[in-house]
């Protein structure tokens, strides 16, 4: 009879944390991510796996910010890096400078139908509108998939991207210098 109570304690616990983990995932909305001292944020419906920092083959003849390609789970993917993509102009270290133990490599969603990840420094979790007020429309000039500008409870500045247009941006899709 003690089994049958347990076992029933146990299901109902586990119903409650999974009750519990709906509603927490319901509220996060984007992955914060830092890239060269900026924060963005990417929409979690749009983001898909991070992968720590591996091998990344440089590919000639191709633009600054297309670091080259990862095997990751099986299949090449085209390693962008963030912060050449946003400011390509400015002078960067040499990647292998940058490349930390906080690195990361994070895939567009399968959905976007690139076979893409974003390099960025450092992962700085989830975040959910409410940690943030709204700052309105980017900058003029600023690229099309930088969608509003936000300031979170310890006025540090975020950007959020949406990837989808990024990865519809025929900028983005010609690689080749």
């Amino acid at each position: 009879m003690a089994y049958r109570q347990s076992l029933r304690d146990l299901q109902e616990r586990l119903a409650q944390r999974l009750t519990a983990a709906k509603s927490e995932a319901a509220t996060a909305s984007w992955l914060a991510v830092e890239a060269r001292g900026q924060r963005y944020l990417f929409p979690l419906v749009q983001s898909g796996e991070i992968f720590p920092w591996t091998s990344v083959q440089a590919v000639p003849f191709t633009k600054s910010w297309y670091a080259g390609v990862a095997s990751l789970r099986g299949g090449l993917h085209g390693v962008i890096d963030l912060a050449r993509l946003n400011d390509p102009s400015s002078e960067w270290p040499q990647s292998a400078e940058r490349i930390t133990s906080e690195s990361r490599l994070i895939s567009l969603h399968a959905a976007l139908g690139i076979n893409a990840v974003l390099w960025v420094d450092r992962l700085q979790g989830l975040r959910n509108p409410a940690m943030f007020q709204d700052l309105g429309d980017p900058p003029e000039g600023s690229p099309a998939y930088f969608t509003r500008r936000l300031i979170d409870h310890q006025e540090l500045p975020w950007q959020e991207l949406d990837l989808q247009i990024l990865a519809a941006e025929p900028e983005f899709l010609a690689i080749a210098a």
